[in-house]
């Protein structure tokens, strides 16, 4: 089997990233402590444990990539992470029901972005005018992180009378603010809104909430979207999910149609302990995966770029002319900081990742959107190997059939081997240690890793966004499922546009705008 070299890195300069990384997250817990009581920031990984758990590793390897912990193992205790037990992500309980029984205090705290604080209370206002119980909510897309200039033209989309809040924070563009519900209980649930907003619903809301409830569980990715309804004089559109599917697919990716949204910076307007959980293996997971996609140096932006990108391979609407081709690009570069908040603690604590750019010295690099700071991975295929294993259930086991097939596995082997990997039998406590086959899948050619991992997720991705797709004509109406593509192939020839000019102006040797 071919070894990829480690790559090489100053030992001198990661004490100074450590310290400085761990001095703006306290400079950020400072802001965050104005939004939630706790000052205290402990995230969902620990260094000291997976360096525990990743198993020997070759000298070579572990000499020429050396991750300082000086700083940390000297930091006050409210930054210690002593308290997370070490195999948090290995043995999750996902039936819990409250955020003591979290693995911290404070786990998870990057998931929560900072926004203005009367456009956040605008938003939630809007929760409130729904009697149906909401467990867990979120608002996302540009509707709340902008991924278009100040200037841009504005939106068709219109408010009626919107808070002067959501005016002000869209810069007049009056765009449509989409939320996820998580609900415990799905017929319950829409029986409660049908209600209240029977409005809200195209004609299936006629034959009742068990019908719109087993369309919602039983077809595409488990979502019932109502889009163009006004609450509160704002547009929004919501979609309807049961917290056990949620919680499904950010912890064993078996659509990632939720969980690449959640992969992506959103506003938690209510927060839920299981979801939290989930959500943490969700995003140390995208992490993992990237990794696996990105060689052994690469910048901050295509890190973050492959991480947003992952729920897109295999969507439709990418293949049509149905949706902004340059929306990647456009999130990360409108939204770097709140990539930065959300994935730079993680991978601060993982063991085989590091920043290693010297402007991480400034104490504000992590609020500056002009830093695009360099990162470097170690190669060695044991530590890789022990990402293989650790990727999502659903996912993984779509990533070992198509090795299986390209190693020519024999079946009851196979079979044999998945049985022994097998970590969903509570009888048994196993370490998820990769073993000698996810080590050869990390010891593939690069580009053969690449391309193979890119086909697992097309396949986990394009089935249920297809389904929810057509779906989605039959809940939405046929009058707003018009009025919803025409708009989204506006934005596919205008982002079109916006990249034939940024293109002429590089040709041009201007200067883009930003």
């Amino acid at each position: 089997m071919q070894t990829i070299g480690a790559p090489s890195i100053s030992i001198s300069i990661l004490p100074h990233l450590s310290r400085n990384l761990l001095l703006a997250r306290i400079r950020w817990q400072s802001r965050l402590s104005s939004v939630h009581p706790l000052n205290q920031r402990v995230f969902g990984s620990s260094r000291n444990g997976e360096a525990d758990r990743r198993g020997p590793t070759s000298p070579a390897s572990s000499e020429s990539f050396t991750k300082s912990t000086s700083s940390s193992s000297s930091a006050s205790p409210s930054t210690s992470q002593s308290s997370i037990p070490s195999d948090w992500d290995e043995n999750p309980n996902l039936n819990i029901s409250a955020f003591s029984q979290l693995p911290s205090s404070t786990f998870g705290y990057n998931q929560h972005m900072i926004i203005n604080s009367e456009f956040k209370e605008a938003l939630r206002q809007i929760l409130w005018q729904f009697r149906a119980p909401i467990r867990y909510a979120f608002a996302y897309g540009s509707g709340v992180f902008p991924q278009t200039a100040s200037g841009s033209k504005s939106a068709s989309i219109v408010h009626t009378q919107p808070s002067p809040a959501i005016s002000s924070m869209q810069g007049g563009q009056g765009k449509m603010i989409d939320f996820i519900f998580g609900v415990s209980y799905t017929q319950h649930w829409h029986s409660l809104n049908l209600q209240q907003h029977r409005d809200h619903y195209s004609a299936i809301g006629s034959l009742g909430s068990s019908l719109v409830s087993r369309v919602q569980d039983n077809y595409g990715a488990g979502v019932y979207f109502n889009p163009y309804v006004t609450v509160n004089g704002t547009l929004i559109k919501y979609g309807v999910v049961n917290l056990d599917t949620l919680c499904r697919d950010l912890s064993e990716w078996d659509t990632l149609y939720l969980a690449g949204r959640l992969q992506k910076p959103v506003k938690i307007l209510r927060d839920d302990p299981r979801v939290r959980l989930a959500n943490q293996i969700n995003l140390i997971s995208a992490v993992r995966t990237a990794l696996l996609l990105l060689p052994s140096d690469f910048t901050e932006q295509q890190l973050y770029g492959t991480i947003a990108g992952l729920s897109y391979l295999g969507d439709p609407r990418m293949a049509l002319p149905a949706e902004n081709p340059n929306k990647v690009a456009n999130i990360i570069k409108f939204q770097l900081p709140n990539f930065r908040r959300l994935y730079a603690p993680l991978i601060e604590n993982l063991p085989n990742v590091a920043f290693h750019d010297p402007r991480c010295k400034s104490s504000d690099w992590m609020d500056d959107p002009d830093t695009d700071a360099t990162l470097a991975q170690d190669m060695d295929p044991k530590r890789r190997g022990n990402m293989v294993r650790r990727l999502p259930r659903a996912f993984r086991s779509k990533l070992y059939f198509r090795y299986q097939s390209k190693f020519q596995i024999p079946q009851l082997e196979f079979n044999k081997m998945l049985e022994e990997s097998d970590d969903q039998d509570p009888s048994r406590v196993k370490k998820q240690q990769g073993g000698v086959f996810d080590i050869r899948v990390a010891n593939d050619r690069q580009e053969d890793l690449r391309v193979e991992v890119k086909k697992a997720i097309k396949s986990t991705v394009q089935w249920p966004s297809v389904t929810q797709s057509l779906k989605s004509i039959v809940t939405t109406g046929l009058v707003k499922s018009v009025r919803y593509a025409r708009e989204k192939m506006d934005k596919y020839r205008e982002g079109r546009k916006r990249g034939r000019g940024d293109r002429s102006n590089v040709d041009g040797g201007e200067k883009k705008s930003t």
